[in-house]
C-alpha cells in the first residue's frame, strides 16, 4: 500500500476553480504547495468537490483498488454522485473495480494496515455476514482491516474525520475525552486490540445555523503528501487553532507543516484530505 507521506502529486476536483465560492480557498492551498514545488492538477468529470470520496485507493505505482461509490448520504441528491468509472476515464486512470460500496474517505492506510469506519456494514447490506465482507476486503487491499467505531451523528461516518496514521503502531486523531462515550469505548477497544499508541488532538464545535453539516473544528483532516502536512486552521471564536498547530508541529518535527483556513469549504462538511486525491506518481 503507497502511504500518503510517499505521494507526490495531489488532485482536486475542478468544480473548486468552477465554483466561484471555492475559489479563494482553493488559491489559499496552492500556493502553499507550489511554496513546496508539490505538483498539482484537477480532475474533469466530477459531480462534487469531494475527490476523495470517489477517487481510488492506490496500492502500487500504478495499481489502484476503485470501490463501489454509491453512499446513502446520497440518496436525496443522486445528481452530486460521481460515477467513478466516468471520471477514471475521464483522467486516464485505470482501476479494478469492487463491488463492496466504499468511500475513499473510509479508509486510512498504513502498508499493510487500513482503516475503515463500521459505516463499511452500513453501505454493504448485501454483506450479511461482517467477517466475509473483512475477509475479503483484506484479501482486495492485501492488508489488515482495522474497524473502528463511526460517529452516529456525522452524516458520513468517515474514518478521516476522526483518526489519521501516524505510524503503522501510532494514530492522531480527536481527543476521545471530548468525544461521545461509546466512540471513546470502542476507540480505547481497538487501540488495545491492534496495540496501537494514541496522539491526541483537539476538536471543537461550532454552530452556524446555515451550515448544519459543517466540519469547522476538526484538526485532523489535514493532507499528507510528501514531506508536508497541510493543515486546517479556523480562526472563529472557541477555536482551537495554537493548541492543535502546537501539537502537529511537535508530532511532525521532521516534516515541513503549514496551516491554511478553508472555511468556505469546512462549512460544506468537509477538509483537506476530503477535497484532495493523493498519489504516487
Amino acid at each position: 500500500m503507497i502511504l500518503d507521506k510517499e505521494t507526490n502529486v495531489v488532485f482536486f476536483s475542478d468544480l473548486l476553480v468552477a465554483q466561484k465560492q471555492y475559489l479563494p480557498a482553493y488559491q489559499r492551498i496552492i500556493s502553499l504547495l507550489d511554496k513546496h514545488s508539490i505538483r498539482h492538477s484537477l480532475l474533469k468529470g466530477t459531480r462534487d468537490i469531494w475527490c476523495r470520496d470517489y477517487m481510488p485507493v492506490q496500492q502500487a505505482e500504478g495499481k489502484y483498488m476503485q470501490f463501489r461509490y454509491e453512499p446513502s448520504y446520497l440518496e436525496e441528491d443522486r445528481h452530486l454522485q460521481s460515477d467513478p468509472a466516468h471520471v477514471l476515464a475521464m483522467n486516464q486512470v485505470k482501476a479494478v473495480f469492487s463491488d463492496i460500496n466504499l468511500d475513499g474517505g473510509n479508509v486510512l492506510r498504513w502498508s499493510d494496515r487500513v482503516i475503515v469506519s463500521d459505516r463499511v456494514f452500513e453501505e454493504s447490506p448485501a454483506y450479511t455476514d461482517r467477517s466475509r465482507l473483512l475477509t475479503k476486503l483484506e484479501g482486495l487491499l492485501n492488508a489488515e482491516v482495522i474497524v473502528i467505531p463511526a460517529i452516529r451523528s456525522d452524516m458520513t461516518g468517515h474514518a478521516d474525520g476522526m483518526v489519521r496514521f501516524y505510524d503503522r503502531n501510532t494514530l492522531i486523531g480527536n481527543r476521545l475525552e471530548g468525544e461521545y462515550r461509546y466512540w471513546q469505548k470502542g476507540m480505547e477497544n481497538a487501540l488495545t486490540v491492534h496495540k496501537l499508541d494514541y496522539v491526541a488532538l483537539p476538536s471543537f464545535e461550532y454552530k452556524e445555523k446555515s451550515f448544519p453539516d459543517s466540519a469547522v473544528g476538526c484538526y485532523v483532516n489535514y493532507l499528507e503528501i510528501g514531506d508536508l502536512i497541510l493543515a486546517p486552521v479556523f480562526q472563529v471564536p472557541g477555536n482551537k487553532d495554537e493548541e492543535a498547530a502546537a501539537t502537529l508541529c511537535r508530532v511532525f518535527a521532521d516534516r515541513q507543516v503549514e496551516f491554511v483556513n478553508i472555511n468556505e469549504i469546512a462549512r460544506q462538511g468537509g477538509l483537506l484530505n476530503c477535497i484532495t486525491w493523493s498519489i504516487k506518481a
